[in-house]
């Protein structure tokens, strides 16, 4: 029996190989970022742009179309007040994101990976899930909350990893606001903690120590050997 090619978007491979499926699935460009963007919640499409600047409104409809007839993203319509569509992942759709953090650490190991370029709130949160090391956290426990630009985020950081929910909650050990490339820069970058405060690219609230023992939970992996 010979499979339309217009059930799945992108690429035909004409290979069995479940890679070669998946790239058939989120291969195209943008698409596995799209995905990346609604890990941790449903989105409205000016959302996604906004978190994706480099994509265009036409290519987003196309990405969020081909991803909806692949059963990985549902459009579906918020209750009145609100009276909006949002896009959301599937129940399977969730279950890439395994897929995106050995991608991620993969990746991050090149010698070519910059991690000062803009990266999304979104992306920066599911980098932290991805680089966090539970050596550093022994013993630790603690809610934050993260305002990052203008969208705040609960976060349950204990031994085990972290959790993340979007909103805010004011029973918080602390509060750490910064746009996500200025939080980036310390985590990531090397850049001292009390400079990017001084500079006034970021701000904390709340128990101090445990916001510096925060941004230190997290490690790139090392660069890969060109030999």
């Amino acid at each position: 029996m010979t499979r339309s090619k217009k059930a799945t978007p992108g690429l035909w491979y004409e290979d069995a190989c479940g890679a070669a499926h998946g790239l058939e699935l989120v291969g195209e460009r943008w698409s596995l970022l799209v995905v990346r963007e609604l890990l941790l919640g449903p989105r409205r499409f000016g959302q996604l742009r906004e978190a994706l600047p480099g994509v265009s409104a036409n290519v987003l409809t196309q990405r969020l179309d081909g991803l909806e007839q692949s059963g990985i993203v549902v459009r579906r319509e918020l209750p009145m007040p609100g009276n909006a569509h949002v896009y959301e992942l599937t129940p399977w759709g969730y279950e890439a994101e395994p897929i995106l953090q050995t991608l991620g650490r993969w990746a991050a190991r090149s010698p070519a990976h910059d991690p000062s370029l803009p990266l999304s709130a979104v992306s920066l949160l599911l980098s932290f899930r991805t680089m966090f090391d539970p050596k550093h956290a022994q013993g630790l426990e603690c809610e934050a909350t993260l305002q990052l630009g203008p969208e705040p985020f609960v976060l349950h950081v204990s031994e085990q990893g972290i959790e993340i929910e979007r909103g805010s909650s004011k029973a918080m050990d602390f509060t750490l606001s910064a746009e996500p490339a200025a939080l980036a820069s310390v985590v990531y970058g090397g850049r001292a903690l009390v400079e990017a405060e001084s500079a006034g690219d970021l701000q904390i609230t709340g128990d101090r120590t445990l916001a510096k023992r925060f941004v230190k939970l997290f490690r790139l992996p090392p660069k890969a050997s060109s030999r």
